[in-house]
């Protein structure tokens, strides 16, 4: 698998507010935040993972005003819409800031990755740093909202950190769903969809990194295929699965 430069915040893959480590295989990156509308939180089970964005590599992109726009290069991936039964994952915009700073505000979310939620301001630069791309051309960063169709509502995130190598593409998975929206399989259902796009676009293998005490996470990456290996890295353990031989 190819070797990524992740970071452990949830913004640069999956995770938000953690701390930037080096990772043995891809890269990672971050996720966001966004607002609930009527669901009361349930209890506070950190249902966050990873990242798949290197924190240190995504603050040092330049920024250019307030436009996070680029232009696509080649071998760098594109997050595209994608559709379960319940959910829309939809590819990350500027404008998801403000709402996703609400959805992502519960400090509980961070039991594991460490860090505090980000505010609507701090989470704007963040996505706008995301959306501007990996300074990496064999990196692509990609972050999609989850909205929950029945009610229109953004309720976490999803995130890929997707890098090339000689044996084939490699990918640092993350999620974060928003206390109010936790305990319905949102995070697995998101999961599930992400990698099987991962899949079709000839992935070869999917990791994530989870504290060990993190059940809910571990839950989540099980349902999506995932299985827990030997290697740690910062005290997290490493989940892989292979999509192709």
């Amino acid at each position: 698998m190819p070797t990524p430069d992740r970071s452990a915040r949830p913004d640069p893959a999956a995770r938000a507010g953690a701390r930037p480590r080096k990772a043995p295989r891809i890269r990672r990156a971050p996720s966001a935040p966004t607002s609930p509308a009527t669901p009361r939180p349930s209890t506070p089970a950190a249902c966050a993972c990873a990242a798949a964005t290197p924190a240190a590599a995504e603050a040092a992109a330049p920024v250019a005003g307030d436009t996070p726009p680029r232009t696509s290069q080649a071998g760098v991936l594109e997050p595209e819409a994608i559709g379960t039964q319940r959910l829309d994952l939809s590819p990350l915009r500027l404008e998801h800031a403000a709402e996703m700073a609400a959805v992502l505000s519960d400090p509980a979310l961070h039991a594991f990755i460490g860090g505090t939620p980000d505010t609507p301001a701090e989470l704007r630069a963040r996505y706008r740093r995301r959306l501007a791309g990996s300074p990496d051309p064999a990196v692509s960063w990609l972050t999609w909202v989850i909205v929950l169709r029945s009610s229109s509502c953004l309720t976490g995130t999803v995130q890929a950190t997707v890098s090339a190598g000689e044996r084939g593409a490699g990918a640092e998975v993350a999620w974060m769903v928003g206390t109010a929206w936790q305990q319905r399989g949102i995070a697995s259902e998101a999961a599930r969809a992400l990698v099987a796009w991962l899949q079709r676009r000839n992935v070869r293998r999917v990791i994530a990194h989870i504290h060990p005490a993190n059940s809910a996470s571990a839950a989540v990456a099980t349902a999506a295929g995932l299985a827990p290996t030997a290697e740690r890295s910062d005290g997290e353990l490493r989940w892989s699965r292979d999509l192709r031989p």
